[in-house]
C-alpha cells in the first residue's frame, strides 16, 4: 500500500524479507492485533523506501552522501571518534559477526555493555548485517538475562569484557548462547572482537533489508514480572528520530548530546546514539555509573549543548548548578523521560539554568517519545500534546474516546507501536482497537494538554527506571527467612516513587535492621541493583481478596 494513500490503515512493506533465520517473523503477534501504523502525517515518514537498512540512513550516508567524515561522532575520556572512524570500525565488527561468527540475516545478537563507543559500534554493526540486535542493561544480573536469552532464542553475544563473568553466569543457566566475544570501551585492548578487528577490512556493504524486517527487539519488565519482548522495525528505528527528534526537541549539527540512560534503554538509544547520527550532532559517553557530577564534569568538559535524564537528575543537578562548581552555561537544551516530570523540579532547574525542561512520555512498546511538547508550547506541569506524527486522545474503560477536558485511559497510534514477541496475552492489553494503550491514567484540558495522573497498574517508576514489583516479590520468596511478600511503589520527593516491601517472616526469623540490609543485599546479588527495596516493614499478614489474591491497592494506601 502505498505510503501516500489517504487511508486509515497505512503501513508501508518493504516486501521480501532479508532474513534467513524468520524466528522474529514467526514471532510477531497476528496482523490483526497490531496498532494501526499511519505513516501520512509527514512527508519525512512518507519518504522513507521499502527497502532500508536503518544504519545505512543513520551512518553509511553520513559519510558518502552528506560528506561527514571528519565531523566528531563520538567523545570518551579525551579521544573522539569521526563519522568516518566509527563507520570504518562499524564495518570491520559487522565483518566479525558475520565471518568469525558465523551470524545470519535474522539471527538475534545479545549486546551488553555500558555506553561507550564500541557498545554504540556494536550494535549499528549488529543492524548493518540484517541481524537482529537485543541490548541488555549492564546492571542486569544472569538470572534476568538468561530469560532474554531463551525468550529471544539467542545463541550469539557481544559484551563489555567488564561482564565477563556475568555472561559466563549466564550461559551456565542458558547453554543455548554458544558464542560470545568481549570488546573494550574503545576497541583498543584485549577483548575477542579488538583483536579481530585488526584484520578486517574497513569495507563491509550494508545488508538490504525490508523496512518492515525486525532491527530490535527491546525488552521491558511489566507488572507480570515476566520481561517482555517488543519488536521494533528498521522505519521504526528512523521514525522516532523523524518525529519526536526533528519536530519537537529540533536538534542542530553541532549539538553536543550527553546523558544517562542506557543504550539499552530505547529512550537511550534514541538519545544518545540515533538522534545525534540522524542530524549529524556528536555524544559523550563515560565510564562509571551516570552520577550528577559525572555529569557535570563532562558537559564542562566538552561543552554540552544537550542533556538527555530522568526527573530525579533534574533535581540534583539544580542544585548543583546553584553551587556553581561547574560552567554548564553551554547547556542550551534538557529532556525528561522515564517517569513524570513534577513541576517543582521543573521550577528549581529553570530558576538554575533559565531552560524549560522538555518532558516527554514515551514507551518501550512505542520505541520512544509520542507526547510531549517544547519552548513556548510548555505548559510546566503537563507533558503535553501528542507530537507530529501521533494522536492521542482520551478512553474510559470500555475504550469510548471522551471529549476534553476529560480523565481516563490515555490512547496514542502514530507511525510506531507496539508488537511484542509471541506474547498475545499482553499485546491485546496494549493494543485496542487499533490504539495503543501505555497503561498511564491522564487528564486532557480543553487546548488538548495532557496532564498525568497515575499508573494504571502496578508497574514502580523509580528515578526514570521501570520495576516490575512481582519481579521483586519472587526474588525475596527465594529467601529462606521470608514466608510472603508484596511489593508495591511508595512515593518518594526524590525518586518519584521507591520499591517497598511488605514481607511476612518465616517462624524464627526477627524482623529488624540488619535482617532489612540483609534482604536487600540478596535482591541485589540476584537482580538489578536498582530494583531492590528501599523500605522494607515486615508485617504479620498480608490483605487478600476471598480467592487469595493479594490487595496491593491497601498496602498502597
Amino acid at each position: 500500500m502505498s505510503a501516500d494513500t489517504n487511508t486509515d490503515l497505512i503501513q508501508p512493506g518493504g516486501g521480501e524479507s532479508a532474513h534467513k533465520d524468520t524466528f522474529a517473523k514467526d514471532n510477531l503477534p497476528p496482523p490483526d492485533l497490531w496498532p494501526r501504523i499511519d505513516f501520512s502525517a509527514l512527508p519525512e515518514l512518507r519518504r522513507y523506501a521499502p527497502r532500508l537498512n536503518a544504519v545505512h540512513e543513520l551512518l553509511d550516508r553520513a559519510v558518502s552522501d552528506y560528506g561527514w567524515a571528519a565531523r566528531p561522532a563520538i567523545h570518551y575520556q579525551d579521544v573522539t571518534w569521526t563519522y568516518g572512524e566509527l563507520r570504518d570500525r562499524v564495518n570491520k565488527i559487522a565483518a566479525v559477526i558475520v565471518d568469525d561468527m558465523g551470524v545470519e540475516t535474522g539471527n538475534r545478537v545479545l549486546l551488553s555493555g555500558a555506553n561507550s563507543p564500541m557498545m554504540a559500534a556494536c550494535w549499528l554493526a549488529i543492524l548493518k548485517t540484517g541481524a537482529i540486535a537485543v541490548a541488555t542493561m549492564p546492571l542486569l544480573r544472569a538470572r534476568e538475562i538468561s530469560v532474554v536469552v531463551e525468550k529471544a532464542n539467542i545463541r550469539h553475544a557481544l559484551f563489555d569484557a567488564a561482564l565477563a563473568d556475568e555472561l559466563a553466569n549466564t550461559r551456565e543457566r542458558a547453554p543455548q548462547l554458544a558464542d560470545m566475544r568481549s570488546f573494550s570501551a574503545l576497541g583498543d585492548g584485549n577483548g575477542d572482537v579488538d583483536r579481530l578487528m585488526a584484520g578486517k577490512d574497513a569495507i563491509f556493504s550494508t545488508v538490504d533489508t525490508a523496512a518492515d524486517d525486525t532491527a530490535l527487539i527491546a525488552f521491558t519488565s511489566g507488572t507480570t514480572g515476566e520481561p517482555k519482548g517488543t519488536m521494533h522495525f528498521h522505519r521504526d528505528v528512523l521514525a522516532m528520530c523523524d518525529t519526536f527528534a526533528r519536530h519537537v526537541f529540533k536538534p542542530a549539527p553541532d549539538d553536543v548530546y550527553i546523558g544517562s540512560p542506557p543504550l539499552a534503554f530505547t529512550f537511550g538509544l534514541g538519545a544518545q546514539l540515533c538522534f545525534p547520527l540522524r542530524f549529524g550532532s556528536s555524544v559523550v559517553f563515560y565510564p562509571g555509573p551516570p552520577t550528577a557530577e559525572s555529569l557535570m564534569e563532562n558537559i564542562e568538559k566538552y561543552r554540552c549543548s544537550v542533556l538527555y535524564t530522568a526527573p530525579v537528575m533534574f533535581r540534583i543537578l539544580a542544585d548543583l548548578v546553584d553551587r556553581g562548581t561547574h560552567d554548564v552555561s553551554s547547556l542550551a537544551k534538557c529532556v525528561s523521560a522515564g517517569e513524570t516530570l513534577p513541576l517543582p523540579t521543573f521550577e528549581a532547574f529553570q530558576r538554575a539554568t533559565e531552560i524549560k525542561i522538555i518532558d516527554g512520555l514515551g514507551s518501550t512498546e512505542m520505541i520512544h517519545i509520542f507526547v510531549s511538547a517544547a519552548g513556548d508550547d510548555i505548559r510546566p506541569g503537563a507533558t503535553g500534546k501528542a507530537i507530529p506524527g501521533y494522536e492521542a486522545c482520551i478512553m474510559d474503560e470500555d475504550g469510548v474516546i471522551l471529549d476534553p477536558p476529560c480523565d481516563g485511559f490515555l490512547a496514542v497510534r502514530g507511525p510506531t507501536g507496539c508488537r511484542y514477541l509471541n506474547n498475545l496475552e499482553r499485546q491485546k492489553i496494549y493494543v485496542k482497537d487499533g490504539w495503543n494503550l501505555p497503561g498511564d491514567r491522564y487528564r486532557q484540558d480543553e487546548d488538548g494538554h495532557f496532564w498525568y495522573v497515575a499508573r494504571a497498574d502496578d508497574m514502580i517508576i523509580s528515578a526514570g527506571y521501570n520495576i516490575g514489583g512481582p519481579e521483586v516479590e519472587a526474588v525475596l520468596l527465594d529467601h529462606p527467612k521470608v514466608m510472603e511478600c508484596a511489593v508495591v511503589g511508595q512515593p518518594d520527593e526524590k525518586r518519584g516513587n521507591i520499591v517497598k516491601a511488605f514481607v511476612v517472616l518465616r517462624d524464627g526469623a526477627v524482623g529488624n535492621d540488619d535482617l532489612v540490609k540483609e534482604l536487600q543485599d540478596f535482591v541485589k546479588s540476584e537482580i538489578a541493583p536498582y530494583k531492590y527495596p528501599r523500605a522494607v516493614e515486615f508485617v504479620g499478614d498480608l490483605p487478600k481478596t476471598e480467592t487469595g489474591k493479594i490487595q496491593r491497592f491497601k498496602l498502597r494506601d
